[in-house]
């Protein structure tokens, strides 16, 4: 691998399989490249993207997610209600296919250990682990974790955005903490013990802060916000507060720092005409709390608009060659790119 693609990049978050379960894209794009979207297989091989977190989402009914486009000043976008159990259950299901044609179809190897994700970043292949953001699809007993978790999922995320059973999300607001709404239910509560029990991953990106608390008073694992940024640079509701970060400092765990325009410009502006100085400021911020082994991608491709120095995964030489000149030497470059995500990742799989 050349030296500009090299450690590769493991990511917290993206949203490719939402794009084909959406019909924008097909199994055959992502293994041969299109000319839309952020990530594909010959985009992945040309930035060093390794692979990540894949999550599978249910999308609500057009709604204030499809018009963060507008999002040009303060603004405070209403968030979508619940969804029903059955047809959340059924796109997700569908999600699950997706990840089979992908890996059938050469582009992704599941993973569900750290172990296996080290082989696949060496190989030809995205490494993919099997994420749901929004528990939506899971019942108050939790009786579909389980199964989800046969069928290789690592990671869940209890809220997106809206409510569900068992926690509220933060808004697409600016400015504002995520200091909204009550913590997790008694069904969020139960959700958290089976996750520990069955080693899922809890991510907290997207939770309100009462429900963070509750998270972290119950859970016996790492705390990790897979894709989300430094409040004390941008102050949106989507990112995390000097006392949070504090939190998973304590805990061990770990945060994906997020591409998203939004949630990276001081301004909160849905715009990507800036530099990577201000991602840079992120990630000084990260590090000051977290400390060093504790940062590193979550991305948001295919679910965000990102820096225009960066574009797609393709890019990504881009936000390498951006630290490597902000004082990033070789040793650090390979925890953020992805040793800190194997780190937090065998400590939370038990490994």
């Amino acid at each position: 691998m050349a030296a500009e693609l090299s450690p590769p990049f493991f990511d917290g978050h993206n949203d490719t399989v939402l794009k084909i379960l959406m019909g924008k894209a097909t199994v055959a794009d992502i293994v041969q490249g299109y000319d839309a979207g952020h990530i594909d297989l010959p985009r992945a091989r040309a930035g060093g993207f390794g692979g990540g977190f894949f999550a599978i989402f249910v999308p609500s009914p057009k709604g204030s997610a499809d018009r963060m486009e507008e999002a040009t000043g303060d603004y405070d976008f209403p968030l979508p209600g619940m969804l029903d159990q059955p047809y959340a259950l059924d796109f997700v299901n569908r999600g699950f296919e997706v990840f089979s044609d992908l890996e059938n179809a050469g582009a992704i190897t599941i993973c569900r250990s750290a172990g296996e994700i080290g082989v696949a970043l060496e190989g030809e292949r995205m490494a993919a682990v099997i994420h749901i953001e929004g528990a939506e699809a899971i019942g108050p007993d939790c009786a579909e974790l389980e199964e989800f978790h046969a069928r290789g999922l690592r990671s869940l995320g209890p809220v997106w955005s809206r409510p569900t059973i068992f926690g509220e999300g933060v808004p697409f607001r600016y400015p504002s903490t995520g200091d909204i709404g009550a913590g997790l239910t008694e069904a969020g509560k139960r959700l958290v013990k089976e996750c520990n029990r069955l080693k899922i991953m809890i991510d907290l990106s997207h939770l309100n802060e009462k429900g963070m608390d509750d998270v972290a008073a119950l859970s016996d694992a790492p705390l990790v916000a897979t894709h989300s940024n430094a409040y004390a640079v941008c102050p949106h509701a989507r990112n995390l507060t000097d006392r949070q970060l504090s939190q998973i400092a304590e805990s061990d765990g770990m945060v994906g720092i997020n591409l998203a325009s939004g949630f990276l410009r001081p301004d909160g502006r849905m715009n990507s005409d800036f530099g990577l100085d201000v991602l840079l400021r992120h990630l000084d911020h990260l590090i000051k709390f977290l400390g060093e082994d504790r940062v590193g991608l979550g991305s948001d491709f295919d679910g965000a608009l990102v820096p225009k120095d960066i574009g797609d995964c393709a890019g990504l030489p881009n936000l390498r060659a951006a630290m490597a000149d902000h004082g990033v030497d070789t040793a650090l470059m390979t925890k953020l790119t992805h040793g800190n995500w194997l780190r937090v990742l065998r400590k939370t799989w038990g490994e």
